[in-house]
């Protein structure tokens, strides 16, 4: 993958002097394909931004692809959730959880609400497994998620009947996530007790723990170590402005 591909659209929407974003390292640096047997990484961020949403991403080819998702992912096969896809994020990215200055591109609260692995079950016409870089690029990929609260088999589909209008290459494909049917278990969603409930369904935002400090967007917004940017101090102060834009 090119850097033109890659994560050149993401570093030039920030200015890393002053947000704590990840920037990715060098170009052509910006991580390994997992190893022979591992499975490659997911996360889902809560990002409380200018609208709330969730930030969907897989590891993919180095980098981690996106798309924000209004609503969250559900556990029930019912929901079809809308996915937007954005811009290439670096796998650092899995572990960012803090306050993006306002002003700033993005800039709000960001948690990591679920992370783990996800293994490819994308299969061509004949049945033999695809490359999910390439089941992506014909536009359909199903995996399964293993992770702290997602769990079971979802897939990602794009469709071409609803695009963002735009001008020319400015317009952005729809895609649907949808929790499949198959896949053995019943989906469960945990709540802020860490117990699981049968179902579908996302749950509230504003309510819901990071699955790596176990804290809310508001307590992450008012933590004083919440890794914001401070103009004074050049890092690390609780800049509780920055919560929201």
């Amino acid at each position: 993958m090119g850097e033109a591909d890659g994560l050149r659209t993401y570093r030039g929407k920030r200015h890393f002097d002053r947000t704590k974003e990840p920037s990715g390292g060098p170009a052509g640096q910006r991580g390994s394909p997992p190893e022979a047997g591992a499975e490659p990484a997911f996360v889902v961020q809560i990002h409380d931004a200018s609208t709330m949403h969730f930030d969907f991403r897989l590891e993919v080819d180095g980098v981690l692809r996106s798309w924000s998702v209004p609503k969250g992912p559900s556990t029930n096969p019912q929901d079809k959730r809308l996915a937007l896809p954005t811009e290439d994020h670096p796998l650092e990215y899995a572990d960012f959880e803090g306050v993006i200055p306002e002003g700033e591109y993005g800039g709000g609260t960001v948690i990591v609400w679920d992370r783990g692995t996800y293994r490819p079950t994308s299969h061509d016409g004949k049945n033999r497994p695809m490359p999910f870089a390439e089941s992506l690029e014909h536009g359909h990929a199903t995996f399964a998620l293993h992770g702290e609260k997602l769990r079971g088999q979802y897939a990602l589909t794009r469709f071409h009947g609803r695009e963002e209008r735009g001008s020319g290459s400015a317009r952005k494909p729809t895609w649907l996530l949808v929790r499949t049917k198959s896949g053995p278990g019943t989906p469960l969603v945990r709540n802020s007790s860490g117990r699981g409930s049968p179902g579908g369904g996302t749950p509230d935002p504003r309510r819901a723990r990071s699955a790596l400090s176990g804290r809310t967007l508001r307590q992450v917004a008012a933590a004083s170590d919440a890794p914001t940017w401070d103009p004074e101090g050049g890092g690390g102060g609780s800049e509780q402005n920055g919560a929201r834009s």
